[in-house]
């Protein structure tokens, strides 16, 4: 722990992300936190073997207000593998708190600093609000959990409710998780590779009851789907990009059904798989069902990690 003054503990935060064969990307996120007014102690980069200048570009840089760490994975493990392995890391390394990024996710200059301007308290996971550059729309509509419990979607910043504190739910990208969260609902799910810890993660730490809140003074650029389309199926909205990659669309509907199959059993699963059919049937055509249907099986027979 760091101390404000001679009351106040703050959190020793390591930012962590993973990375493969982005290196202008991964380096551009690395300089943003290290423009943070209230910079990171330490940050870790996992990156799954790239084969570009990547490694090179990140150790080139030099005067960083913290320790940049490069962990390079034996073998592509994935966002999810890689984010696993550099917050075990950094928790390792005595960091108190793991604020979880993408690589093309760029906080603002005050993002950090907002989130622990207020006494520091490791049973609530703060997170920022995630801005699309090119539409200066949320990048994915945020969850707001209302004082009843009832949640709905905000689009944009003009629709969150007053404060500088919102409860949310469902937060991945940008999350500051505390030493305290990950020892109760554990670490990251390395199984899932891509396109579904983002849900599976969120779920367990709600689980463990823990609350979520948006700090609505801190901002990180993140650039969202190009063509996001919205599903409803049976009174709930499906997510999915249009013309996504077969291999990111097989990850994608594997992990939420083996997900859906936690949360919720069989029917549960079984009725995510029809949404995805349907979805994905009307978005790009019946052409990809029988990929549905493969990820479909992996999911359901608990088949995970790297394809």
């Amino acid at each position: 722990m760091l101390m404000r003054n001679d009351s106040e503990i703050l959190p020793r935060v390591a930012a962590v992300f993973a990375t493969m064969n982005r290196a202008a990307t991964a380096v551009a996120c690395v300089r943003s936190l290290a423009a943070q007014i209230r910079p990171p102690e330490l940050v870790l980069v996992a990156d799954n073997v790239s084969t570009d200048s990547t490694i090179a570009d990140l150790k080139a840089l030099h005067g960083l207000p913290f320790e940049l760490k490069v962990l390079r994975m034996s073998e592509n493990l994935g966002n999810a593998g890689g984010v696993h392995a550099a917050m075990e890391f950094a928790f390792g390394q005595g960091c108190d708190a793991v604020w979880i990024l993408d690589d093309d996710s760029w906080p603002r200059p005050g993002a950090l600093g907002a989130m622990l301007a207020r006494p520091w308290d490791p049973e609530v996971l703060l997170h920022p609000l995630q801005e699309d550059p090119r539409s200066g729309r949320f990048t994915w509509p945020l969850q707001v959990v209302a004082e009843d419990g009832a949640v709905r979607l905000a689009k944009g910043v003009e629709e969150l409710p007053a404060g500088d504190r919102v409860r949310s739910r469902g937060v991945w990208t940008g999350a500051l998780i505390s030493r305290r969260i990950r020892d109760v609902a554990g670490p990251v799910m390395a199984e899932l590779f891509i396109r579904g810890e983002d849900e599976e993660y969120p779920w367990r730490i709600e689980q463990a009851g823990f609350r979520t809140e948006a700090v609505t003074a801190a901002v990180m650029d993140h650039p969202g789907p190009v063509d996001l389309v919205c599903w409803r199926f049976f009174g709930r909205r499906l997510f999915l990009e249009r013309g996504l990659a077969d291999w990111k669309l097989h990850y994608k509907v594997r992990n939420m059904v083996w997900i859906k199959r936690r949360q919720s059993g069989a029917c549960g699963a079984l009725l995510m798989a029809l949404a995805y059919a349907l979805c994905v049937a009307h978005v790009d055509g019946p052409g990809r069902l029988p990929l549905v249907w493969r990820a479909f099986r992996d999911g359901w027979s608990g088949r995970l990690g790297k394809l």
